[in-house]
């Protein structure tokens, strides 16, 4: 299982999983942000580097492990969970059964982000945001939001040990949202410290780092 960090969000106990999954035990509901499925097709397409095409497979079993691990009912995937819209559609059989396997006895939920704005045949429901309780889940922040969930910015937080630098994806958490790592094994990051995360993060907001023990430090700037 995953070392974790538990937090509270708006009067609630939220858990960071080390794989860049948040759990929110008393709804049994897994979160994760940016999969990004089909990216070195997408990549290949569009004239870039031809990356091994592993990372969907890599990013599905992680989510599988997350799955396996927590007594999940609900999952909702914040948007970019596809690269693009023609990635989606071109995943093979084996991988939509894989997550066909993943959604059942679960309700499913793709919220739209701007790599993937319309439904895709992926079984689950497909919106643009959800609210549940005080949270709402979004893929992108919105100014004075409160209780919000969202990714997009793909977040990366460093730590320094002497002369060693630590850099990996991380939660960004305030007193009004959350900013999720990107779950997907071929996404980048933004640091803490860029400025539109500066803007929407307070100066009190804290960062949990992904990996093998995440631990909350203050963002850094």
């Amino acid at each position: 299982m995953n070392m974790c960090c538990q937090f509270n969000f708006s009067g609630i106990y939220f858990t960071a999983l080390g794989s860049g999954a948040l759990w929110w035990a008393e709804r049994r509901l897994l979160c994760v942000s940016d999969l990004h499925l089909g990216k070195s097709e997408r990549v290949a397409r569009r004239g870039g580097a031809i990356l091994p095409p592993y990372e969907t497979q890599d990013t599905l079993e992680r989510l599988e492990q997350d799955l396996q691990d927590y007594p999940v009912e609900t999952v909702v995937c914040l948007g970019d969970s596809f690269d693009d819209m023609t990635a989606g559609r071109s995943l093979p059989t084996g991988i939509r059964g894989w997550v066909a396997r993943l959604q059942s006895q679960r309700e499913w939920v793709w919220i739209q982000g701007n790599h993937d704005p319309a439904p895709i045949d992926m079984g689950g429901e497909c919106l643009p945001e959800v609210c549940i309780g005080p949270i709402t889940f979004r893929h992108i922040a919105v100014a004075g939001a409160s209780g919000e969930v969202s990714g997009h910015y793909h977040p990366k937080a460093s730590l320094r040990f002497g002369k060693h630098t630590i850099s990996r994806p991380a939660f960004l958490i305030d007193e009004n949202r959350v900013i999720m790592p990107a779950y997907g094994t071929y996404t980048g990051g933004l640091r803490s410290s860029s400025p539109v995360l500066q803007s929407l993060m307070s100066a009190d907001a804290c960062a949990i780092l992904t990996g093998f023990c995440p631990t909350p430090i203050p963002m850094p700037r």
